[in-house]
């Protein structure tokens, strides 16, 4: 645990880096997404423009935050990470692997295309790919499978009490006609062996769970942990998935953006179209932000430059130097602004 100045100075980091990039805005946001309409264009925000929140949590199992940071959302596209590590603890990655690729597709993730040479979806984290892991989760009816689901989101989070939000499900599935139609294709193509109204009923489930920036950043820390929840001490996964999930989350995590975002911020991590981004940093801390403005790649614009600048300050890109500071850049050569 740190010490109690310690920690005033992270709340006293986040809350500058908030109040920064809190402002209007800019030209960058494309558009948001409201389930049930899809994309509704960047003019339609209004209050909700305003609706910006961050979570730090650490290895040490304190947890730090600012702005909207309690505030729930859809977690949306961020489910298909754990629906794909349930999938791995289920069946086991080699015959997982023969199922759906670990390729990043150079696509959109709802983009209705395949690794025709493999026979599979290029990878867990578009659409396609995560419908096929979807299927893959063992339960005796569909209510089962997507309850196991959450209830690997709760072990990661330490939250008892995350639960699919019926409105935001019944909305989802009232627009899901693309994850339909591709369902059925992949069965088409025997690429989905299940039923495919089952499969798509699994992944839009996940999807709704209503989650916080809180949550997110400690279900972040505890894939950072190897499995093990910071804040609980409760194993929450198998350590040896992990390094399977963070690969495929940083390679392929944030939609056709993924390769800049390799680049430039250089930690696994995985975007939703609700605005959250959640960014497991491997030994050192989890994040989780939420902004439901996205750029033209279907990424949060703050969430991606708090990520970037957080990224910065304290070096770490996976192949970056060692921070000279443990306190969101307060000290060393790049200093957050005061």
């Amino acid at each position: 645990m740190p010490e109690p100045e310690v920690g005033s100075q992270i709340d006293e980091r986040l809350e500058e880096l908030y109040q920064r990039h809190r402002g209007l805005l800019d030209d960058r946001v494309a558009r948001y997404y409201q389930p049930g309409q899809g994309y509704l264009g960047a003019e339609s925000l209004g209050d909700e423009a305003g609706t910006f929140g961050i979570a730090m949590a650490g290895l040490d199992g304190e947890v730090h935050g600012a702005g909207a940071w309690e505030v729930p959302f859809a977690l949306q596209s961020i489910s298909k990470v754990f629906a794909y590590l349930l999938a791995l603890e289920d069946h086991g990655r080699d015959h997982v692997m023969t199922r759906v690729g670990v390729e990043p597709s150079g696509e959109r993730f709802s983009s209705i295309v395949f690794d025709e040479d493999a026979r599979r979806p290029y990878n867990p984290m578009v659409n396609a790919g995560a419908l096929v892991t979807a299927d893959l989760v063992l339960g005796a009816d569909v209510e089962e499978r997507a309850e196991r689901i959450v209830a690997l989101m709760r072990r990661h989070a330490g939250n008892d009490d995350l639960a699919v939000d019926p409105d935001t499900y019944r909305r989802e599935t009232e627009d899901a006609d693309r994850n339909r139609g591709t369902a059925y294709l992949l069965r088409s193509e025997g690429m989905l062996e299940g039923d495919p109204e089952e499969a798509l009923d699994v992944y839009l489930r996940g999807c709704s769970v209503a989650v916080t920036c809180r949550d997110m950043a400690v279900m972040a820390a505890t894939l950072a942990n190897g499995g093990v929840n910071p804040v609980t001490g409760v194993r929450a996964c198998e350590r040896r998935h992990v390094r399977d999930v963070l690969t495929v989350m940083y390679t392929c995590g944030m939609y056709d953006f993924a390769g800049e975002w390799a680049f430039e911020v250089g930690v696994p991590a995985k975007s939703g179209v609700s605005g959250g981004i959640l960014a497991p940093i491997p030994a050192k801390l989890g994040l989780g932000t939420f902004s439901p403005g996205l750029d033209v790649h279907g990424n949060s614009v703050r969430g991606v430059d708090v990520c970037r600048e957080i990224s910065g300050r304290l070096g770490l890109h996976v192949f970056a130097a060692e921070a000279e500071d443990a306190v969101l850049g307060g000290a060393g050569p790049h200093p957050m602004p005061a």
